[in-house]
């Protein structure tokens, strides 16, 4: 059953890289009484998340976080390893929070997962963006092909803040 509107997380963790190596991240953590947005993609470095999922959410920062957003994450179904390196190739460390799902527990509990198994990525996350208000969904955009970033890009998000 993929989350909804109104919805809780579920408790979940994640790996992020530090400065001090592999961490690994709550749920609680990272949304617990913050406005956060969260978008994810079914993975680092492939065409449609880097040359535009990403960057939108990069060039918007400002105008995201100035709308009483504290956080903005990126979440894939990669190690914390790739989306380090991602958030160093793209400009995008220390701007936004990359969050390894490297098991697709997360996507899975919250009913994000695609297989893509057929284009030899296995399981993934769909593409999606979401306002998680302490914990709670209160905006969710799902993308109707994995290709695109529309529904889920910064600019509609924008618009829902």
């Amino acid at each position: 059953m993929t989350i909804s509107i109104g919805d809780t997380l579920p408790d979940a963790s994640f790996k992020v890289m530090t400065a001090d190596g592999a961490k690994t991240l709550t749920t609680a953590e990272v949304f617990a009484g913050k406005k956060v947005v969260l978008f994810g993609v079914p993975g680092a470095f492939t065409p449609t998340c880097s040359n535009n999922h990403l960057p939108g959410y990069l060039e918007n920062r400002d105008a995201i976080l100035g709308r009483g957003v504290d956080t903005i994450a990126v979440l894939s179904v990669n190690d914390h390893h790739v989306m380090a390196a991602w958030a160093r190739f793209t400009g995008g460390e220390d701007k936004i929070l990359f969050l390894a799902d490297g098991s697709a527990a997360f996507v899975k509990a919250v009913g994000l997962d695609i297989d893509l198994d057929a284009g030899g990525m296995g399981v993934r996350s769909k593409r999606f963006s979401m306002i998680v208000d302490d914990g709670k969904v209160t905006q969710l955009n799902i993308e109707g092909s994995p290709g695109q970033a529309v529904e889920s890009g910064a600019a509609k998000l924008l618009e829902q803040l």
